[in-house]
C-alpha cells in the first residue's frame, strides 16, 4: 500500500488478544505510522510491547491520551469505547471501534471492506467493526448475493475460545490439562468448562430465546448488506477450539444457484480461499484458518431439502479477519481516500 502521509496512531486496549494482533498487522502491512501509542488500563501501564523490533511503553489511558492522534484502533470493550470516543473525536482522531457499542447506530458506518467499502466515506469520526461471526459470514456469502440476491440465511456457528480473549484461551488449556490429569476443570471466564465440552453461546438471551451473539449476526448482516428485510437466523455455539471460528451456512435464493458457478465465484472472491478436496473429504478446519487472513470456504453443495438452497462451510481466524485485520483494512480504506486528516502534515503546514 502506497500512501502519502504517515499517521499518528493509538491502539486502545493494546494488551488484549485483538490489541496485540493489531500491533502485528500494522507492522506486517506496513501501515504508514509517524507515531504509535499503546493505551490500556492503569494496571498494564509501564509494560512494553514490541513494534518493528523496538519496545513501546504501554500508557494508562486518560483525557490527554488522544492529543495529536489521527487514528484510534479500539478493542477494549464497549464500556471503554463509550467512555473515550467523544474525547478522541474532539481531539481530531478517527475512531475505529471493535466493540458492539456503536454497530447499530444508523449514523455510524459498519464496514466489511470486501462488502461495503463505500460506507467509510460517511463517517463522522467514528466507524464500527462488525462482530467476528458476521464478518466471516459476510465475506463468504456476499459474492453470491451480488450475483443472485439471497432471500434467507440460516447460520450455525462453532466459536472458539479466542472470541472471549486471550485469558479465555488460557482457561481452556488449563481445563484440558486438569481433565487429562483426572481433576475437575475450573470455569472462571466461561459459565461452564469448555475443554472437551461445548455449549450455546453464553451471551444474554432475549424474550424470543435468541442470545445477543445471534442477534448481532441478524442485525449486522442486514445493515452491512443494505437489506433491512433479509431473513437471517443463527444458532451460536462455543466449542473447545483455541482460535478460529467455523460456521455452517444455509442460503436460500429465489431460483436455483448452480453449485459449479458458486464455487467459481468464491474461488475468485476477495478475502476468500476455496478449500475443497472431495475425494479426501478435506474441507476448511480451524487449525488451517488460524493465523491466516482469508476466510476458508468449502463443502459447497446443493441443499437437498430446497431446490433454491445452497450449503457451505467456512472457517476464519476470529482474531485476524474477525477483528484486527478488518479494523486495519478499514483504516487503509480511510487513508487511501484521504478520509483521515494527518496532524503531522497539518503541523508542518502551519509553520
Amino acid at each position: 500500500m502506497t500512501l502519502v502521509h504517515p499517521y499518528r496512531v493509538a491502539i486502545l486496549g493494546a494488551t488484549g488478544a485483538v490489541g496485540t494482533e493489531l500491533l502485528t498487522l500494522l507492522e506486517q502491512r506496513d501501515f504508514p505510522i509517524a507515531d504509535l501509542k499503546l493505551l490500556a488500563s492503569a494496571r498494564s501501564a509501564g509494560q512494553t510491547l514490541s513494534f518493528k523490533g523496538e519496545p513501546l511503553p504501554i500508557e494508562a489511558v486518560d483525557d490527554k491520551s488522544f492529543k495529536n492522534v489521527d487514528l484510534v484502533l479500539a478493542s477494549a470493550g464497549a464500556s471503554v469505547s463509550k467512555a473515550w470516543v467523544a474525547t478522541a473525536i474532539a481531539a481530531g482522531a478517527v475512531f475505529i471501534d471493535n466493540s458492539s457499542a456503536f454497530r447499530m447506530d444508523p449514523t455510524v458506518p459498519l464496514v466489511v471492506p470486501e462488502v461495503n467499502p463505500q460506507a467509510v466515506a460517511a463517517h463522522r469520526g467514528l466507524l464500527a467493526n462488525p462482530n467476528c461471526t458476521t464478518i466471516l459470514l459476510a465475506v463468504a456469502v456476499y459474492p453470491l448475493h451480488q450475483v443472485q440476491p439471497i432471500r434467507r440465511i440460516v447460520a450455525a456457528t462453532y466459536q472458539s475460545a479466542s472470541g472471549a480473549g486471550a485469558r479465555a484461551m488460557e482457561e481452556v488449556k488449563t481445563q484440558a490439562q486438569a481433565i487429562l490429569q483426572g481433576q475437575e476443570p475450573i470455569a472462571e471466564l466461561f459459565p461452564y468448562p469448555l475443554a472437551f465440552n461445548l455449549f450455546p453461546h453464553n451471551s444474554k438471551l432475549n424474550e424470543q430465546g435468541y442470545c445477543e451473539e445471534e442477534m448481532k449476526m441478524v442485525n449486522e448482516t442486514r445493515k452491512i448488506f443494505g437489506t433491512p428485510n433479509l431473513r437471517v437466523t443463527a444458532t451460536c455455539v462455543r466449542v473447545p477450539v483455541l482460535r478460529a471460528h467455523s460456521e455452517a451456512i444455509n442460503l436460500e435464493f429465489d431460483q436455483p444457484f448452480d453449485v459449479t458457478q458458486a464455487r467459481n465465484i468464491l474461488s475468485k472472491a476477495p478475502g476468500v480461499t476455496l478449500v475443497e478436496d472431495w475425494q479426501a473429504n478435506y474441507f476448511p478446519m480451524p487449525i488451517d484458518a488460524s493465523g491466516k487472513d482469508e476466510v476458508l470456504v468449502g463443502r459447497i453443495r446443493q441443499d437437498l431439502s430446497h431446490p433454491s438452497g445452497l450449503e457451505l462451510w467456512l472457517c476464519g481466524d476470529q482474531i485476524r479477519k474477525g477483528a484486527a485485520l478488518n479494523a486495519v483494512q478499514i483504516a487503509e480504506l480511510l487513508a487511501q481516500q484521504n478520509l483521515i486528516q494527518p496532524s503531522i502534515v497539518l503541523a508542518n503546514q502551519s509553520r
